[in-house]
């Protein structure tokens, strides 16, 4: 081998001595370290990049998103029976949807923070925990009106932290170019849920005869989602693992290490600065103010996100509550199975949106990254400081809030008008496409801004004024304050994002130089410990 080295080096030190020659050796290597760590390998986003790693996370976010939509609509058709088995009125089992909608809200509120400190993992198996309890009990408790308040709210408080923790894992492990693909088909679940639930819920009711099997249902599928995450989801939260090259500790790893199935190709290192501890979890069990979240309403861009994602929920739940009462009265008259295949239709424009508009924003992006000359880095993630991400996201939306006032309006009057049936079905599946479009385009834009988002849901107005006036007001809300939205993100965005964050990173900052002036030995004993 020494043979092998000495032609490389003869040509501009013949003369030198062996000394020198293997210094020379030893000091080529030095001179060649720089290079590995400039490597795509090194500085990798995500260590879960295989596609046996992407293919099952994706999966199991798809169905875990699925959960509180489809929970909420699946218990839609059990409203008459269920008032009639604990003898109450309508309005009181109408308490139980009340219930289970503000819990809806308050749930992120309360559990999103602590996913971002303790890591994802723990959040999806406490949130499902507490899901399938509460479905058992409701499939068994079934005497007291009292319970069934209660059992509803705990359910819902399950159910519903779940979007906001997908959220956090789809920035921990896709880069933002990836975003749209996933974000696309994963959100979407949510519309569907919301579009079959009803359908599913009079289905197993009509088929088993007896209402308690819809929560039988929702807790096997509890139990399945409970067990598949323990034994296949792999923590992801890049403040606990990094980009996943970090160990985390024992009892927070899946049970089936993927690994042994399908090794990734890059190096198990992780470019998160929490590195330094020598790769061990940096977990931190300090609880922030669980109402932190709401302090990003405050941010204008991040205000703006909000109303036009809370709108087009609003929309959605208005239709989707409208279909009762709008196609068993004259002059439709449908009966109840004609009423659950009326949801149908909508389910059928998210279907069909699933799949256009995952690929439809990684188009925009890739669209608006040439116009700029930005190159796009699909190994490290792209610098979105120096990235309008505000106009990728929004390429387009312009005209779909136009098309949503159109057929919104649409719509109402169709219905006002009698119009014959295929009217407003055409037009509830328009809708569904069309308010997933815009609700993956600006959830995923809430993901860019802010990577552990949680999400924001609206539910149905009133319908006392008329059913045409109604979706006419739906529409303007939605089309007028979504194109005037779109047009101040697109040319104020990107300044406050960076002022924000920039204002964030430097409050991180200086919390952490003073807690190391104030603290320096229990920081050198910590780091003993580990």
């Amino acid at each position: 081998m020494a043979t092998a080295a000495a032609p490389q080096d003869t040509s501009p030190t013949s003369d030198s001595p062996a000394a020198a020659s293997n210094e020379s050796r030893e000091s080529q290597p030095s001179d060649e370290e720089p290079p590995p760590t400039e490597e795509v390998e090194v500085e990798v986003y995500s260590l879960f990049n295989t596609p046996l790693h992407k293919l099952i996370i994706f999966t199991l976010l798809s169905l875990a998103t699925l959960t509180s939509p489809l929970t909420a609509t699946i218990y839609l058709p059990l409203l008459p029976l269920l008032s009639q088995h604990y003898a109450v009125s309508p309005q009181r089992i109408n308490l139980t949807i009340t219930i289970y909608i503000i819990f809806q809200a308050l749930s992120p509120l309360l559990l999103s923070t602590p996913s971002d400190t303790l890591g994802r993992r723990p959040l999806f198996l406490l949130t499902f925990a507490i899901y399938t309890l509460a479905s058992i009990l409701l499939a068994i408790i079934r005497s007291n009106f009292a319970a069934l308040l209660t059992l509803r709210a705990l359910q819902s408080l399950g159910a519903s932290a779940v979007l906001s923790v997908v959220y956090g894992t789809v920035s921990d492990v896709y880069v933002p170019s990836e975003r749209g693909k996933v974000l696309g088909p994963v959100m979407a679940a949510a519309n569907l849920g919301t579009a079959i639930g009803p359908l599913v819920g009079g289905w197993i009711a009509l088929s088993s005869g007896s209402v308690w099997w819809v929560f039988w249902t929702l807790a096997i599928f509890g139990a399945f989602m409970l067990v598949s995450l323990g034994a296949l989801l792999p923590e992801t939260a890049r403040n606990v693992v990094g980009n996943g090259g970090i160990k985390d500790k024992a009892w927070n790893r899946p049970l089936l290490d993927l690994n042994r199935w399908s090794r990734s190709r890059t190096p198990a290192c992780s470019t998160i600065r929490t590195t330094t501890d020598g790769g061990r979890s940096t977990r931190s069990l300090k609880f922030r103010n669980p109402l932190m979240s709401i302090r990003i309403m405050a941010h204008p861009d991040t205000a703006i996100i909000l109303w036009i994602v809370a709108t087009f929920y609003a929309l959605w739940y208005i239709v989707q509550a409208s279909i009762p009462s709008v196609y068993r009265q004259h002059p439709y008259n449908f009966n109840e199975f004609q009423t659950g295949l009326a949801y149908l239709t909508g389910a059928a424009g998210v279907i069909i949106c699933m799949y256009a508009t995952g690929k439809a924003m990684d188009y925009n992006y890739r669209v608006i990254a040439r116009r700029m000359n930005f190159p796009i880095d699909k190994v490290k993630g792209d610098d979105l400081s120096r990235f309008p991400i505000e106009k990728a996201r929004g390429r387009g939306c312009t005209w779909l809030l136009l098309a949503s006032l159109a057929v919104s309006v649409g719509y109402g009057w169709a219905i006002e008008k009698h119009a014959h049936v295929a009217v407003p079905l055409t037009l509830q599946l328009l809708m569904g496409f069309l308010a997933t479009w815009i609700l993956n385009c600006f959830n995923a834009l809430l993901v860019d801004g802010f990577p552990q988002m949680p999400s924001t849901a609206a539910t149905a107005g009133n319908m006392a004024i008329g059913r045409g006036w109604v979706f006419t007001l739906a529409g303007i809300l939605t089309g007028v304050g979504g194109l005037v939205g779109v047009v101040v993100l697109n040319h104020k965005g990107l300044d406050w994002r960076n002022r924000r964050n920039k204002s964030i990173s430097t409050g991180e900052e200086s919390k952490v130089a003073t807690s190391q002036e104030e603290h320096p030995q229990q920081d050198l004993m910590d780091t003993e410990k580990r």
